[in-house]
Order: structure tokens, then C-alpha cells, then sequence
């Protein structure tokens, strides 16, 4: 994997680049549709490409090693084959899972016990065998085994956890080195700082990342609860230190106003599930304010979602008709609210490097950002 770091904004840390992979480039910045079980949910793939513009998708270790499970996955040839998407994948390691299954997953040095929420069996990772996994799935981009700790999370066990997950890269690496892929394509480990909102081991962490000199780092443990103030503090912190020709991904981040705030501090890559969770919902992410599509007001508005037409759904659908798809529970409301919110976040991350190249994006970025938090 290879990264051209392009252009630089004049009047922040907001940053253009390339990420070039054997399944073709990357812009950044970047938003990465999640697509937990091996599919972005309510959304094709031929939409995913053609409508929303994406260019890279992610996977999840621990919901494809459940299911479908990996013989399945060896058997199509990896999980480009199975899904039938053409372009980078990136796989979350399955740390952020063992964050979440709190009561049923038991952390020792080795690595992780826990159960299925599917049936209840047991089954354990190490650092080792989820890199074993990932190597199955078939990323290019391949997470490293971490610890997500918790927010709030008492000094100590932010300290030890974060040692812990630093001896943890550590066999990653080894185990990546030792190991190849098995489709024929090359696959990339990102290394992941943590250490929650404390500063002092926030700089030790991304120090410690920084030194293995990999293709791309990610910053985690944040986006779990902390105020704003934090997420934003302790970002500009680390991606300071963490090499500036590499990709610095920040994980599981966030609303439009967290994207473009971390982006003026020099991050590349973003994830999150938001976009296609409240999109279900009915929350539409939208250039003017957040609309709630199955409010009354909107009964008679035959108006676009977007009126800048952010998404190419806008063109075709009125508030008024997708907010009755979603009273009379059509299927089609899901699918329709989940492409414009995808849309939307590519659009905002497209739209931001346009602006960077411009050296425009901090007068934008300020003038967008009171509208995007608004309700509508």
C-alpha cells in the first residue's frame, strides 16, 4: 500500500492525499461505509459504487468469523469474491466487539474468551488468530487486535489496557510477517493508538504506533461516550505525532460536524455506522440540518430531502413520499433513507477535499458547520 500525501489547507491541518491499493485508489479524506456481515445494510453493492461514490467499505472480524464463517468465505475466494465489491475492503479486528459483549467476554494476556450473541457458543481470539482471520477475509486494509477500553475508564486500567494492546501489536506484526495472504493481492496491517482521554498516554501510545513505521495508523477508543471537547482534544494530540506520510484513520467517527472538525486536524479516514443506523430510523443527514422524516411536517412537502441535492436520490424523491414509505413500514424507505445518508457523507468528504485543494476549506468548514448540527 502506498500513500501520496497531495495538498495541504493554508489555514489548518486538513490534508489531501492518495491511498493506492491492489484493489484500486483511495481519496482522502475518506468516509468508509461499514458493512458489519459482509454487506452495507438496506444498500447494493452497484449503489454503494455507482450512487454513493464510495470507495472503500469495511467488514468486521467477529461478525464474519460467526457467520457466515471463514470455510465459507476461503470457499468464494475471499470476501471481495463473496460480496461481489470490487474496490478496497478494510476489517476491524473484532476489538471493538469485545468492547461491546462486556458481560459475556473474559480480556487475559493471551487474548479474549467470549460467546456468540448468535447462540451463545464459546470461542476465543488472540492477537494471532485475528490476523489469521482478517488474512481469510481477505482485506487490504487489516485492523490490529486492540483493547477499545470504555468512557469513563479510571487511570490505571487505561494505562494497563494500552500497555496490553502495544504487546498485542507487537505479535501482530509478527504474525503478519510470518504469514501471506491467500488470494494473491497485498493486505496492510494498521497499528491502533489508545489510552482514553488522558493525554499523558495518549502521547505514549501514538509514540509507541509511530515507532513500527507502518503503511497507515488509527487512532481508537474514542467516539465511546466522551464529549466532544475530548474526542477532538485528544485527536489533535495524536495525530500530531503519527507520521504525516502515512494515513491516520480515526475510528468510528462520527456525525458530519465530528468529520469536518477532525479533518482540520489532519485525520484521513473515517468510519461509522451512523449514516445507515439512523438512517432506518428516519434521521436524514442533510447540507442545511438534520431532518426527522417521519415528523407531520413533512406530509404535504414535495420538496427534495437535500435541497443541494447532496445525494443523487434527491432528484427522484420528495419528504412528503419517503416519509409516507416509512409510515406505511415499505422497505423501500430504508433503502432510500440509507443511500442519501451514505450519499450525504461522501458528498461532505468529497466536497471538503475540493475545498482543501482550493485552499478554501476552513472558511467552508466554519460556515457549514452551524447548519449541519441544526434540527430541521
Amino acid at each position: 500500500m502506498d500513500f501520496i500525501l497531495e495538498h495541504q489547507d493554508p489555514h489548518s491541518k486538513a490534508r489531501t492525499g492518495t491511498i493506492k491499493t491492489d484493489h484500486g485508489e483511495i481519496k482522502t479524506p475518506i468516509f468508509m461505509p461499514v458493512g458489519t456481515a459482509g454487506t452495507v445494510k438496506a444498500v447494493h453493492q452497484r449503489e454503494l459504487d455507482d450512487d454513493i461514490k464510495a470507495q472503500i467499505i469495511l467488514g468486521n472480524t467477529y461478525h464474519l468469523y460467526l457467520r457466515p464463517g471463514l470455510d465459507v468465505i476461503e470457499k468464494a475466494g475471499g470476501l471481495h469474491k463473496f460480496n461481489g465489491w470490487t474496490k478496497p475492503i478494510l476489517t476491524d479486528s473484532g476489538g471493538y466487539q469485545v468492547y461491546s459483549l462486556s458481560n459475556t467476554r473474559k480480556i487475559e494476556e493471551e487474548g479474549v474468551n467470549f460467546h456468540s450473541h448468535i447462540d451463545g457458543s464459546r470461542h476465543f481470539f488472540s492477537p494471532e488468530i485475528a490476523i489469521d482471520i482478517q488474512r481469510s477475509i481477505g482485506a487490504d486494509i487489516i485492523m490490529a487486535f486492540d483493547e477499545c477500553t470504555p468512557f469513563p475508564c479510571e487511570y490505571n486500567y487505561a494505562k494497563n489496557s494500552m500497555h496490553m494492546t502495544h504487546r498485542w501489536l507487537k505479535r501482530c506484526v509478527d504474525r503478519m510477517n510470518e504469514t501471506e495472504g491467500k488470494y494473491g493481492y497485498q493486505q496492510t496491517l494498521f497499528p491502533i493508538v489508545q489510552g482514553s482521554v488522558y493525554k499523558d498516554l495518549r502521547i505514549e501510545s501514538a509514540e509507541t504506533i509511530a515507532s513500527y513505521g507502518a503503511d497507515g495508523n488509527a487512532i481508537g477508543g474514542l467516539s465511546v461516550g466522551e464529549p466532544d471537547e475530548d474526542l477532538y482534544a485528544m485527536t489533535e494530540l495524536v495525530a500530531d505525532i503519527l507520521p504525516k506520510d502515512k494515513p491516520r484513520y480515526l475510528m468510528g467517527v462520527g456525525t458530519p460536524v465530528n468529520i469536518l472538525e477532525c479533518i482540520a486536524l489532519g485525520i484521513d479516514m473515517f468510519d461509522c455506522v451512523m449514516p445507515t443506523r439512523n438512517a432506518r430510523h428516519g434521521m436524514l443527514f442533510t447540507s442545511e440540518g438534520i431532518l426527522n422524516i417521519k415528523n407531520a411536517k413533512w406530509k404535504d412537502d414535495f420538496s427534495p430531502l437535500d435541497p443541494n441535492g447532496t445525494s443523487y436520490v434527491d432528484s427522484f424523491y420528495s419528504k412528503a413520499y419517503v416519509r409516507h414509505l416509512f409510515n406505511a413500514k415499505e422497505t423501500l424507505a430504508l433503502q432510500i433513507a440509507s443511500i442519501h445518508n451514505l450519499a450525504f457523507y461522501l458528498w461532505l468528504v468529497t466536497e471538503a477535499r475540493n475545498q482543501i485543494e482550493k485552499g478554501t476549506f476552513r472558511a467552508w468548514k466554519d460556515a457549514l458547520i452551524p447548519k449541519l448540527g441544526r434540527k430541521l
